[in-house]
């Protein structure tokens, strides 16, 4: 797996055991956390998800990366590739940013870099996602990348008391993505 890699605007590294206090701002913050899948109220809580990053690259289950400026002084979120199923050659994506870093391209431009790793250097044939159907904004940088949708799960999961649906998207490998 490529450890660390630069867009054009961008540094992608590992996840640090040091990353933990960017993490636990980001899933805690209630404007991340909204359309995301876990969250955490302290830092001792969000040990655990330092651990499911440390353990998806030490089972080769997936790679996460903190998405940072390019000299690595500013974290900005997180992006990654879990659940990679070698047999079947595929891969959910998931990404996070802090609020003051929306809408400046920073996760289109990490999730072309993370998707074009997975199919050329992992060998994936198919990457996907679950999105919040009120996630709008996951939704666009998905279609900007030419994810495309395969349908609605409904009310499959339970979430601040209520049933919420997910929108599944997709994108095999060898599908052209415009830039």
């Amino acid at each position: 797996m490529v450890l660390m890699f630069n867009t054009e605007n961008l540094l992608l590294r590992p996840i640090r055991d040091t990353d933990i206090e960017h993490v636990f701002m980001g899933l805690s913050h209630p404007d991340v956390i909204r359309y995301y899948g876990v969250s955490f109220s302290s830092l001792e809580e969000t040990k655990v998800q330092m651990q499911w990053y440390a353990t998806l690259e030490k089972e080769k289950t997936g790679q996460w990366w903190a998405i940072c400026d390019p000299d690595d002084q500013s974290f900005y979120g997180a992006i990654g590739l879990n659940d990679i199923q070698s047999q079947h050659q595929r891969a959910e994506i998931g990404f996070w940013l802090l609020p003051e870093y929306w809408g400046k391209g920073f996760v289109t431009e990490a999730a072309l870099a993370v998707c074009k790793c997975g199919f050329m250097e992992m060998g994936l044939h198919r990457i996907y996602a679950y999105v919040e159907s009120e996630n709008k904004s996951s939704v666009r940088v998905l279609q900007q990348l030419q994810f495309v949708s395969e349908g609605t799960l409904k009310e499959c999961e339970w979430k601040n008391d209520k049933w919420i649906d997910l929108e599944v998207y997709a994108r095999l490998n060898g599908e052209t993505v415009r830039q």
